[in-house]
């Protein structure tokens, strides 16, 4: 069998991602046959070698899996939670052991994939892919066409200027003073989207990533998750 990077075998366990992996096995966390590891150039033998994560036996998982899940408000994009709050993976319930791919905040819904597939998530989150995420945003104050065309320009955040964004007008409610638009960008930075529309002095009262790239969640109620098609799955490789 080809001999692949550690750091790639572990993702491609679902232990965690490819540059977490990365920190673990810099950390001395990672042993192989018996020894700790700490160079990011080291190859394994997956028929072969014996990896411990942690002190844990990492076994091989030939099967790879694919779920779309539509994140309610209230849940944690990770596995585990040092404060104890509810994770996306006290929704989804299944024998493997999968990651999500990219993050939602705590107080976005929507579109979220989870997998145990290491390249897929590396292809899906890293910004050289440039994989469209598409936002419902729901502002307070009624938005105006200059403030949509500075979204598309790319507005300064902070350390950095946004990408140009896809903005459309969905609904302008003048009685309740509020605007909801769409943003579909491709970065994905930390809560990005929220930064966009402050600093076109616009606060956010709700936020729902309705799809990525063709893969929507109006299908699925807040909290419920299907298995992609294996269409869905391929979409990564259009790149």
């Amino acid at each position: 069998m080809e001999k692949e990077r550690l750091q790639k075998y572990l993702a491609n366990q679902g232990v965690c991602s490819r540059r977490k992996a990365e920190e673990h096995i810099l950390n001395g966390d990672v042993k192989v046959n018996g020894k700790v590891v700490t160079e990011l150039g080291t190859k394994i033998d997956p028929s072969k070698d014996e990896v411990y994560f942690m002190n844990e036996k990492v076994g091989k998982n030939d099967k790879k899996v694919y779920i779309l899940l539509n994140k309610p408000i209230g849940y944690v994009t990770t596995t585990k939670d040092q404060f104890g709050r509810d994770t996306v993976l006290d929704l989804v319930k299944v024998k493997e052991s999968v990651l999500p791919v990219g993050r939602l905040d705590m107080y976005t819904s929507g579109a979220l994939i989870l997998t145990n597939d290491g390249d897929f998530i590396y292809k899906v989150t890293h910004p050289k892919y440039e994989i469209e995420k598409t936002y419902n945003v729901t502002l307070k104050g009624i938005i105006t066409n200059e403030e949509m065309d500075k979204l598309r320009s790319g507005v300064e955040i902070e350390d950095y200027v946004s990408g140009k964004a896809k903005v459309r007008l969905l609904k302008i409610d003048k009685e309740k003073n509020i605007s909801r638009i769409e943003i579909t960008i491709h970065e994905g930075k930390n809560r990005e989207v929220r930064k966009m529309c402050a600093a076109i002095g616009r606060k956010v009262l709700a936020l729902h990533r309705s799809k990525i790239e063709n893969i929507d969640v109006k299908d699925l109620k807040l909290g419920e998750w299907r298995y992609l098609t294996k269409k869905e799955v391929e979409f990564r490789d259009r790149s």
